[in-house]
């Protein structure tokens, strides 16, 4: 069984090296650090088990556009993480870097290729208690995309969807604003009754010869976003504080 760990912590990379290293059957391919590496190394060499951690899950969500696709396997920090409840719903198998080879052994027998729904299942909106979620899944014409959050600059709602700009295109969420910015409140601020954006990418507040309020953020260019007149005040306080 040829294994292919995805790992950018090297605490990581090696205690999952040590760990697969022990079992019988088990050959170790040179590790990755990241999901262009890994797609790489899908493509130069047979991999029967992807080893990867849940910041790297849009690569598993690439994994489910091809035809030959190795069996997925997630590992978490520590036992007791939030996020092995949400897996076991989905039926992905992981495994904790603190766990024992013998329990390596076994979720190594359950990985199995990831369909689109068992992706899905792991960024659904939280149970009320739960942490926000760190990726947002959405269908999409070639199969599931997984943004991480860091990524999504802003949500405008539009009658029944909502878009969702990130800095590498946009998709469409079938999820409500008001629920995105209840879970996302500490990240996100409304500009408008139709949009949310992200305060980590506020540039400028810039106003039009015609006397609207035009909001620029980092990463996307000349586009810009209209803050409504309602808006404007609370959004120049928060833009002093950042």
């Amino acid at each position: 069984m040829n294994v292919l760990i995805v790992a950018d912590a090297i605490e990581a990379r090696e205690r999952l090296l040590r760990l697969v290293g022990q079992l019988d059957g088990c050959r170790v391919l040179d590790p990755v650090a990241g999901g262009e590496g890994a797609l790489a190394a899908l493509d130069s060499q047979p991999v029967d088990v992807l080893l990867l951690g849940l910041a790297d899950l849009p690569l598993a969500a690439r994994l489910t556009e091809r035809e030959q696709t190795p069996a997925l396997l997630l590992y978490l920090p520590e036992a007791g993480a939030l996020a092995a409840e949400t897996l076991a719903e989905a039926d992905i198998a992981h495994v904790c870097l603190d766990d024992d080879a013998a329990t390596l052994a076994v979720a190594l027998a359950r990985a199995q290729r990831p369909t689109r729904n068992q992706l899905l299942t792991l960024t659904r909106p939280p149970r009320p208690g739960q942490p926000p979620r760190s990726h947002i899944g959405a269908r999409t014409r070639r199969g599931v995309d997984l943004i991480p959050i860091d990524e999504v600059c802003y949500f405008v709602a539009d009658h029944k969807y909502v878009t969702l700009r990130h800095t590498h295109g946009e998709v469409l969420l079938d999820e409500t604003l008001k629920a995105l910015e209840e879970e996302f409140g500490a990240r996100f601020v409304r500009i408008h009754r139709n949009a949310l954006v992200a305060r980590a990418r506020i540039e400028r507040l810039q106003r039009t010869p015609l006397g609207h309020f035009q909001l620029h953020l980092a990463g996307l260019g000349e586009e810009t976003l209209t803050v409504s007149r309602r808006h404007v005040s609370g959004l120049r306080k928060l833009m002093q504080t950042l």
